[in-house]
């Protein structure tokens, strides 16, 4: 989709013509009510769509693909380099290094840019959400956080629990000791933590683990009788109250969710605002 409407309509209309021709080409419109490109419509603004016609045999393109969905099944990120013309595209690395085909040197960031006669175009990998507890709300938030682009891992103690049959969108189902997290799962910078174990002692023995190393979001369900436990025992450990302070605690948006499916899209929401603001400040926007 680019957003129905007449934009979607005629794009639809213009890629059967293109087809036919065989060929590429970039088309703008005008979400106006005058003008020469106009679509009659009264929202403002403008559109620019990329047709880019693919020959089934062509074995430029063949290369890339394979190349781009094996890059993505590793997780390894990269830029797609669209030639305007209709010309060889290219697969990018991580550092801009070709892959496969040849591009100019472009402005590679995590949003989509059209760059004289190249559209560079990112593929990233998702962000990572560890899931420390393999509970019902858990089993709820997996396949939704796939829908948005998160890459979730389940951990657990209980080996019946951390059963990768029950969470088959999962990226990996761990099973380890909560004491000693990082002899299973080194967690990045840049990884999301969801803490919902089975019990309080777990819970707090998660928390004080991720918040003594750098992550990109904690969360951690519960009342606010065992928030305010959880914290005292924290500050003993010798968090210090600005880390303590940085976990979402009751985790997920406050939309007085009360099932495990309910739960599960508060959790959701908040990560993609958390996620959003982030990429806000790296300068990303538009991703």
């Amino acid at each position: 989709t680019i957003g129905g409407g007449q934009v979607e309509r005629q794009s639809e209309l213009l890629a059967l013509s293109l087809l036919k021709e065989q060929r590429s080409q970039i088309q703008h419109f005008a979400l106006t009510q005058a003008g020469a490109d106009s679509l009659g419509m009264a929202c403002g603004g403008d559109v620019t769509v990329l047709f880019q016609f693919i020959p089934w045999d062509d074995a430029a393109w063949r290369s890339l693909t394979a190349a781009a969905v094996q890059a993505l099944r590793e997780n390894r990120p990269g830029w797609l380099v669209l030639r305007t013309d209709g010309g060889e595209p290219a697969l990018l690395d991580a550092s801009g290094a070709a892959v496969t085909g040849q591009a100019p040197a472009g402005p590679l960031s995590a949003r989509a840019v059209l760059a004289d006669d190249c559209f560079y175009v990112p593929l990233p990998v998702g962000e990572r959400a560890v899931i420390f507890g393999a509970g019902h709300i858990a089993r709820a938030l997996v396949p939704l956080l796939r829908t948005i682009n998160f890459r979730p891992v389940v951990f657990d103690d209980r080996p019946e629990y951390a059963d990768p049959a029950a969470f088959p969108e999962a990226e990996a189902v761990l099973c380890g000791d909560f004491r000693d997290i990082a002899a299973t799962i080194d967690v990045t910078p840049e990884d999301y933590v969801i803490i919902m174990t089975s019990g309080h002692l777990h819970d707090l023995e998660a928390e004080e683990q991720m918040l003594r190393r750098e992550t990109a979001y904690v969360g951690v369900i519960g009342s606010r009788s065992k928030i305010a436990y959880v914290s005292q025992r924290l500050r003993e450990a010798g968090i210090s109250e600005e880390a303590i302070a940085s976990v979402h605690t009751p985790i997920g948006t406050a939309i007085r969710a009360e099932t495990p499916e309910e739960i599960a899209v508060s959790i959701a929401g908040e990560l993609i605002y958390v996620r959003a603001i982030r990429r806000d400040a790296a300068g990303q926007k538009g991703v």
